[in-house]
C-alpha cells in the first residue's frame, strides 16, 4: 500500500498487512453477526470462538505442551515484573535474575519489593553491548525461580538459545520483543511472558503461557487479578479483557502460521536482519556497537559518529518515509525495529537510503563518535 510509511518503531510496531485489512472489515461486522469485533461481549458465543482459536493458533505454532496454559492478561509486561515474584517467589525463597539491559533491570528492582533476589549475571559492565557468556553466571544455592529477557530492545542485543539453569529450578522469560519470531522449546520454561505490541498484535494485551502447577503455590491472600489461578479458572475471562486486542493476537497468530509458521518466520528474520548488518559492518560513517555474537534480529542499533550527523540522518529519513528510527532517549543514536511484520522491502529502502547518505555525508579524518 503506497499511503504507508516504512515503520521501524520499537512499539508498538508494525502490524502485518492482511491483518490490518481484515481488522478493518471485522470491526463493521465480524462473522456475519451484524456487531464489529470491538462491540461483541466477552460472554457471547463470537468472542469466545475468537479466543479458543488465539489460543489453539499459539499451540500449534509453538508445541505447547498439554499441562501448560495460555493466559491473556492486561497490565503490559511490566505487571508481569511484579506478577511472577508475586506468584512465584514463597517466603524465605531467592529469585535469580539475568540483568542483559534496562527491562531485566527493570523487572529485578519490581522482585525486590516482594522477596530476596540475587543477580547470577550482569551484563552493565560492557554498557549491555553483549549478552553474558554462560561461563559468567553464578547461580545462588536454590533459586525459587531463573529470570532472564530474552531480546532486549533498548541496545540490541538477544539470547541466541536459553542459558542452562540448575536442575529443577523454573526459567521465565521476558520475551516481549521477540517471542514467536523464531522457534521455541516452551518445556524448557516454568512461564513466558510477552507484550503483545512488538511481534504479536496491538498494545493492551500479554500473552502468558504458564506450566499449570506453578499457579498452585501462589499465597490466597494476593488480590484476585494478580493470581494466575484467577486466569486458568476462568480461561481468561474472569472481568472483561481487551478482545479487540485478542482478536488481533489471533490474526497475526494466525497469519504467522499460514506465512510459514515459526521456522519460516526465524528465516526471513535473519534474512532482513544480515541486509542491515552487512552494510554497517562495511560502512565507514554508521557504527554499530553490540558484539557480533550478541547482536538482535528484532532491533539494530546503530549510530553516526557524531549526534549532529544522527539528528540529520533522522530528518532527512522521516522525510522518505522511514518512520521509528529514532533510538530509546537513554541510548540515542537510531534503532531499526524489523520485527516479523515488518516487510523485506522496508529494510532494503533502509538500507538503501543509508548508502545513500553516507555517500552524501563522507567521513572526515579524525571524526569520532561514542559507541
Amino acid at each position: 500500500m503506497t499511503d504507508r510509511s516504512h515503520n521501524f518503531g520499537a512499539g508498538p510496531g508494525v502490524l502485518p498487512e492482511p491483518v490490518l485489512l481484515q481488522a478493518q472489515q471485522d470491526l463493521w461486522n465480524i462473522a456475519g453477526s451484524g456487531i464489529g469485533i470491538a462491540e461483541h461481549s466477552h460472554r457471547g458465543k463470537v468472542f469466545d470462538k475468537i479466543i479458543l482459536e488465539a489460543e489453539d493458533e499459539a499451540r500449534r505454532l509453538a508445541g505447547i505442551p498439554d499441562n501448560y496454559k495460555v493466559l491473556f492478561i492486561q497490565g503490559g509486561a511490566t505487571q508481569q515484573f511484579a506478577m511472577v515474584p508475586m506468584n512465584l517467589l514463597p517466603a524465605g525463597g531467592v529469585a535469580d535474575y539475568l540483568l542483559t539491559g534496562v527491562w531485566a533491570e527493570k523487572a529485578w528492582k519490581e522482585a525486590q519489593k516482594f522477596g530476596t533476589t540475587h543477580v547470577a549475571v550482569s551484563g552493565e559492565g560492557s554498557k549491555y553491548t553483549r549478552i553474558p557468556a554462560v561461563a559468567e553466571i553464578t547461580y545462588s544455592a536454590k533459586p525459587a525461580y531463573v529470570h532472564l529477557t530474552t531480546n532486549n530492545t533498548i541496545y540490541g542485543t538477544q539470547w541466541k538459545t536459553e542459558p542452562p539453569v540448575p536442575l529443577g529450578v523454573p526459567l521465565v522469560a521476558d520475551t516481549s520483543s521477540d517471542m514467536f519470531s523464531r522457534p521455541i522449546d516452551v518445556s524448557k520454561y516454568g512461564l513466558i511472558y510477552a507484550g503483545a505490541q512488538k511481534n504479536l498484535g496491538p498494545s493492551g494485551i500479554v500473552m502468558v503461557i504458564m506450566r499449570a502447577d506453578l499457579a498452585d503455590a501462589a499465597p490466597a491472600a494476593l488480590p484476585t487479578m494478580l493470581q494466575y489461578r484467577t486466569y486458568l479458572k476462568e480461561r481468561s475471562l474472569y472481568n472483561t479483557p481487551p478482545t479487540f486486542a485478542i482478536y488481533m493476537v489471533g490474526l497475526v497468530l494466525k497469519w504467522i502460521r499460514e506465512t510459514g509458521g515459526l521456522a519460516g518466520m526465524a528465516e526471513r528474520n535473519a534474512e532482513k536482519a544480515k541486509l542491515v548488518y552487512d552494510f554497517l559492518d562495511q560502512s565507514a560513517l554508521f557504527q554499530a556497537p553490540v558484539h557480533p555474537d550478541s547482536r538482535s534480529l528484532m532491533n539494530i542499533v546503530f549510530r553516526c559518529p557524531t549526534e549532529e550527523l544522527d539528528t540529520k540522518f533522522l530528518g532527512e529519513a522521516g522525510k522518505r518515509g522511514l518512520s521509528g528510527l529514532k533510538g530509546h532517549r537513554s541510548a540515542g543514536g537510531m534503532r531499526a525495529s524489523v520485527y516479523n511484520a515488518c516487510p523485506r522491502g522496508s529494510v532494503v529502502a533502509l538500507v538503501d537510503f543509508m548508502k545513500e547518505f553516507e555517500l552524501a555525508n563522507p567521513v572526515r579524518a579524525g571524526a569520532s563518535g561514542q559507541v
